[in-house]
């Protein structure tokens, strides 16, 4: 407790603690739901600031403490790992978002898109696969956070933050996961993510999404299993849209 009277470190237990990882924990039913990095007293500002957050629809996770609040309880706070200069507790910060599906973390953890958790035979198939060589004009999209919920045309054609008159400049929509090239689209539209132009999807002010079709055979197995080239990754991007012109 500090001079208030609330959860928080000492100064002392603060410098001491340097970079730490953190969980928070719903005790009703002992849910991790969200992870985040930080030091100080990082990990006790979400619960102070749900008090000062007014709205009626309340992001996730702070909805999730209202509800903990409502039932009596008091969110869990848990320091998974101290001691760390920056770079490791993104490290480890980036893990534990892996192993702990349903968060309310809006953000990926760092490097997850290309280092993320990943199946043996993935990584072999990743590591072992032909650099891909562009011919045309591709557009690449990272589908890793949509593949898992959606067909893979629709994870890839909806909806991104985008400008369409640079995407409609692509010959070839390629669909790439954890930097491996698996499928391949041409755009015949680019529209508004709107209900109108994509019926069954929610609205995405603000982004874009395409209509079209599989790419003809000949140019899909140009690129299909193939790996996206390192200078085409760069670490620590969340950008999942990136151009070969």
């Amino acid at each position: 407790m500090n001079q208030d009277g609330k959860l928080g470190f000492s100064l002392e237990i603060a410098q001491s603690l340097q970079y730490y990882v953190y969980r928070l924990i719903d005790p009703r039913n002992g849910e991790t739901f969200y992870v985040g990095k930080g030091k100080g007293n990082r990990v006790f500002a979400h619960c102070a600031g749900e008090l000062a957050f007014e709205g009626e629809d309340p992001e996730q996770k702070y909805q999730r403490i209202r509800d903990i609040r409502r039932a009596g309880f008091d969110v869990a706070h848990v320091i998974h790992r101290h001691g760390m200069d920056e770079r490791t507790a993104m490290e480890v910060e980036g893990a534990l978002i892996d192993a702990y599906p349903g968060l309310t973390n809006k953000a990926d953890g760092f490097e997850n898109a290309e280092r993320g958790v990943m199946h043996a035979r993935e990584i072999i198939e990743l590591y072992a696969a032909d650099e891909a060589r562009f011919l045309h004009k591709a557009l690449l999209i990272r589908i890793n956070q949509t593949a898992g919920t959606l067909e893979l045309y629709d994870a890839t054609r909806y909806a991104w933050k985008i400008d369409p008159k640079k995407a409609r400049q692509a010959k070839v929509i390629l669909a790439t996961d954890h930097g491996l090239i698996i499928e391949a689209f041409v755009a015949d539209q680019w529209l508004e993510a709107t209900v109108e132009h994509f019926p069954g999807f929610p609205a995405r002010p603000g982004r874009w999404g395409f209509v079209g079709h599989p790419a003809p055979l000949e140019l899909a197995m140009h690129y299909k299993r193939k790996r996206v080239p390192d200078s085409m990754r760069k670490k620590g991007s969340a950008n999942p849209i990136r151009y070969t012109y």
